[in-house]
């Protein structure tokens, strides 16, 4: 990993040049790519309607506008308070992801990063390459009930995140993505931290597990239930005491 930060007029660029030689502001709106097109998804696994792939194969890339959620993104949509470039939302982000990706945990590869200020406040960006052939908990669990041993499987991939002390802010069946091999890799990593064990581990579980009952009330149809969930402990634990 090869971190350069590059300044701009209203702000800074922090990219890796391993993965992405040159950078410009122009890269960090649909418009900066020949091919640009909105990610989509079931159940609100699009998020916000702020992301969007961007590049060609075999590269592509996942380009992040930083929104805000809840009653206060009523209000303010898309602004942050500043209080320093390292304390920046995509800068840290694109730290924890770069540290992540180089101990060998599946998350995105960060690209590039960018921040721009307006006054006391600042809007964000974050570009990272696109992960082929997933797609998120809340779809793979739509098609037919799946083992115990791959709700095992989860929760034993969730406890190694958790054992590298990967605090994932808002872990829940949308972050959680299923590859074609049944593997785990989790994305977006805002506010995300790496922390000591504590009770923290305990909150992102029970995150998850009230998102995928969420997700079965949206749609009654996807092969959830209490079992499935208890499968997922089993081998969270199962991994914890052979950690």
């Amino acid at each position: 990993m090869t971190e350069t930060v590059k300044k701009t007029a209203k702000g800074a660029i922090l990219y890796d040049r391993q993965v992405i030689r040159e950078i410009g502001e122009e890269r960090f709106a649909a418009s900066g790519w020949l091919h640009a097109e909105p990610v989509s998804g079931d159940l609100r696994a699009a998020g916000r309607g702020n992301t969007m792939f961007v590049g060609n194969v075999p590269r592509q890339f996942v380009l992040r506008h930083y929104m805000r959620g809840g009653l206060i993104g009523k209000i303010v949509r898309d602004s942050y308070v500043w209080a320093g470039e390292d304390q920046s939302r995509p800068f840290a982000e694109w730290r924890m992801l770069a540290k992540m990706a180089d101990s060998g945990l599946r998350v995105p590869r960060p690209a590039a990063a960018q921040y721009r200020r307006r006054g006391p406040l600042y809007t964000a960006d974050i570009i990272t390459v696109r992960i082929p052939n997933v797609m998120p908990l809340s779809g793979y669990i739509k098609d037919k009930p799946l083992s115990p041993e791959f709700w095992q499987s989860l929760g034993a991939a969730v406890h190694d995140f958790h054992d590298k002390g990967v605090c994932h802010a808002d872990m829940n069946a949308y972050n959680l993505q299923i590859d074609n091999d049944g593997d785990l890799w989790m994305l977006d990593f805002d506010r995300g931290r790496l922390l000591p064990p504590g009770s923290w581990q305990q909150k992102t579980l029970s995150r998850l597990h009230r998102s995928l009952h969420k997700v079965v009330s949206l749609d009654p149809k996807l092969h959830f239930r209490q079992q499935n969930w208890e499968q997922f402990l089993e081998g969270y634990f199962d991994a914890s005491r052979s950690a």
